[in-house]
Formats: C-alpha cells, structure tokens, sequence
C-alpha cells in the first residue's frame, strides 16, 4: 500500500492553470494545500506501472541513469522540441510527488530545454526518442537539490522519472524562426491580435540559463501590447499575431528574434533563445 501525494495545484501560471501547457511545477505549489491520502488499490493499472523487463541501460558521468522498457521508433529528441509526455516522479521510498495523472491529464506537453523542471529532466530526455518507454533515475543535486521543497519533497531527495514520449508535436504556426503551439482555444472568440487593437496576457519566460525571469503570473501584473509599441522583441509580435482571447501556447523565440548578441540586462544572455508560456486574456478592438 503506497501513499500518493495529491496536490491541490495553487493556480499560479499556466504551468499550473492550463491542463494542455507545461508539467507540473512544484515550486509554485503552495503545500499548505497538500493532502495526502492512502490508495487501497487501483482499478486499472497504469500504463506507467505495468511491469515490463528491461531492454536497455545507461548510465551518464553525472549520476543519471536510464532504464529502457521499450524503444521507440521515432526521432531522437533535440533543444527547443515540444513532445507529448505521460510521466510520474516518485522519490527512493515509493512516494509520488508529480505526474499527469495527479492533474488528471493523459499527457504533457514539455519543451526541452527552458527548464520547465529540474535540469536532469532536460539532459535525460535528450538521450530519448519518441516512443521510448524509461525509467530515469535523477540524483539529488540535478532534482531539487538542498532545498527540496518544504512538506513535500525532501533536502536531498534523489528522483525517479518513469515516463512514455508519446508524439512529438508540430507547431500550430511558425513565423521569421518563431514557433507557436496554442493548445487551448475558444473557437468562438473571433477578435484576432493585429493591426488597430491591443493584446493583454499573461505569461512565464525563461531561457537556457535562467528558468521564470519573468513571472506576471505570480507578479499579478499582465501585458498589455500593440502591435505598433516600441520595445518589445520582435518575436513576440510576431509570435501572437492571430492570438485570440482564451488562447494558451507557448512560444519559441531564437535570439535573433529577441535580444540578440546584445542579451538583455543580467536576464537574458547574448545569443540566448526564448520561451514564453503564455495566457491570452483578452484582445480588445480600437
């Protein structure tokens, strides 16, 4: 009989909000809200949990190591792609501490490489192809390290990511190297972001080296944008034109279509690519 943790998710993002846009980010769970049960017992058993033998192993210079289930047949995955996950993480004792079925989700959409969770999730994955089947074991210094996070996972607490790459996902539109993904949309909102109106949204951004630079989420401070106003990175622009109210996407902006060699304050390197995770909540005529 195993205790599983169940978040009630605090609503901070679309990390947390959006049920199609990012996994599960526990630093921004607030865990006075955490309730733990026991499970008597599943009905069915989880496609994560059926036994399977081993076929393959790896082990990395950094402690991580990878188990294979089942190899896919599909292509090896790369910096910046968009893949479809069904995944767990469970610590050494058996506790499980995220997963998509605690959101009640098939799947999850991840990006490789902002560090939409801890950096050994972006340097496993990379040894992976879609359809692989594994078992990661992620030591503590690349999971949540010292700080843990308080009441749910502990200071040091080594990871275990079991996780299916289901499909890797094509972008809904591309523009100038900029890729946008919308994965929620309200059909009946017709009102599209362009010329003689303005956008309000909120988002995260991160880059390679600095995960969440911006937050308006957190900060309850949305964007608010036209398309004629200066200073805002060409990407962007480009990236939500046709956007609609109720829209959630994410977003990926190279560098030549955002700061450039330049970088931006001590936030953004040189040379450094965007991720902007983002809810649209509303598009307003002029």
């Amino acid at each position: 009989m195993k205790k599983i943790i169940t978040v009630l998710f605090a609503f901070v993002g679309i990390m947390l909000t959006s049920c199609d846009t990012s996994v599960v980010d526990k630093e921004d769970v607030d865990v006075s809200n955490v309730e733990k049960e026991e499970v008597q017992g599943d009905s069915e058993i989880n496609a994560l949990d059926q036994i399977q033998e081993v076929s393959d192993m790896l082990s990395l210079d950094n402690g991580i190591k990878i188990k294979w289930f089942e190899h896919g047949n599909g292509e090896k995955l790369a910096y910046a792609d968009l893949v479809a996950i069904d995944y767990k993480v469970l610590l050494d004792d058996g506790t499980i501490v995220d997963g998509n079925e605690l959101l009640k989700k098939e799947s999850i959409p991840y990006i490789l490489g902002f560090g939409m969770q801890t950096k050994g999730w972006d340097i496993a994955l990379k040894e992976l192809t879609v359809g692989d089947f594994a078992e990661i074991y992620i030591p503590s210094n690349l999971a949540r390290g010292e700080k843990g996070i308080p009441g749910l996972i502990p200071a040091n607490a080594n990871n275990t990511l079991k996780v299916r790459v289901l499909d890797k996902i094509k972008p809904t539109r591309e523009i100038d190297g900029c890729k946008v993904w919308v994965f929620e949309e309200n059909k009946s909102n017709t009102e599209l972001f362009g010329e003689g109106n303005q956008i309000e949204f909120d988002c995260i951004a991160s880059t390679p080296s600095k995960r969440d630079y911006i937050n308006t989420f957190r900060q309850s401070k949305p964007f608010t944008l036209k398309l004629e106003d200066y200073g805002t990175i060409p990407g962007l622009k480009k990236a939500l034109i046709n956007a609609k109210r109720a829209d959630r996407m994410i977003v990926y902006i190279p560098s030549s279509e955002a700061y450039g060699t330049k970088g931006y304050l001590d936030l953004v390197k040189p040379n450094e690519d965007l991720m902007y995770n983002i809810l649209v909540s509303n598009v307003i005529k002029e």
